[in-house]
């Protein structure tokens, strides 16, 4: 089973951040993943431009950006200069959602659509023929420890059903633990964003949760 795990980093130890990228490569973490956050769409705040580009220059792994913003496309060209590899947008707050996909691909970076829990798939299912992966928010965005809206199972199914008409890979972010994780991957999941309720919840090693969740999925 081919899947990716990546650590949100909003959840790290910001004061230990180079502490933190590399004990998360050395447990077998396969991506980071940036919350940008405008205090607008969402009500919180995210990283900040420093600490994006130090942890985009202290590792060789897939980092992505997830723009929780409004006006998206205005956060692009710092994000290429970044090298951002990914960068996942809300379409219901750009306007031309479209052209700011376009946009990521010229630049040679992969284009994600980011769902709400309360976005429709309806609402964004021309943008399916051009993106490369669906970010499945499971919670409410803007804050980590939130709640798992279970209504959004029925969404992941309706996006892995549609799978291969449209050739993008799924990813889940919000609350996921081991369950969900199992339980998506073998339904087609590809990818998983590991929080609060799996990587940073206690004090736990990186090695031990990640270890744990590859032994309950038989990834090696």
């Amino acid at each position: 089973m081919d899947i990716e795990l990546s650590a949100s980093m909003m959840c790290a130890n910001y004061a230990h951040l180079e502490h933190e990228v590399k004990e998360l490569e050395a447990a077998g973490i396969d991506s980071f993943h940036i919350d940008i956050m405008d205090g607008s769409f969402v009500d919180n705040f995210g990283m900040g431009y420093q600490d994006m580009a130090y942890i985009k220059n202290s590792t060789c792994k897939t980092v992505d950006a997830h723009l929780m913003v409004r006006k998206p496309y205005n956060y692009l060209d710092i994000l290429f200069r970044l090298g951002i590899d990914i960068i996942y947008i809300h379409p219901e707050v750009d306007p031309d959602p479209a052209t700011t996909i376009e946009k990521i691909h010229n630049a040679g970076a992969i284009a994600g659509i980011a769902i709400n829990p309360g976005t429709s798939i309806a609402s964004i299912c021309e943008l399916l023929n051009t993106a490369d992966r669906v970010l499945v928010l499971g919670v409410n965005p803007g804050h980590a420890g939130r709640k798992y809206q279970d209504y959004v199972d029925n969404k992941i199914e309706t996006l892995i059903s549609l799978k291969t008409k449209y050739n993008y890979e799924i990813f889940l972010d919000g609350a996921v633990t081991p369950e969900r994780i199992e339980k998506w991957s073998n339904k087609g999941v590809k990818g998983f964003i590991l929080g609060t309720a799996t990587l940073f919840k206690d004090s736990t090693s990186y090695k031990t949760s990640i270890d744990k969740i590859k032994n309950r999925i038989g990834v090696a």
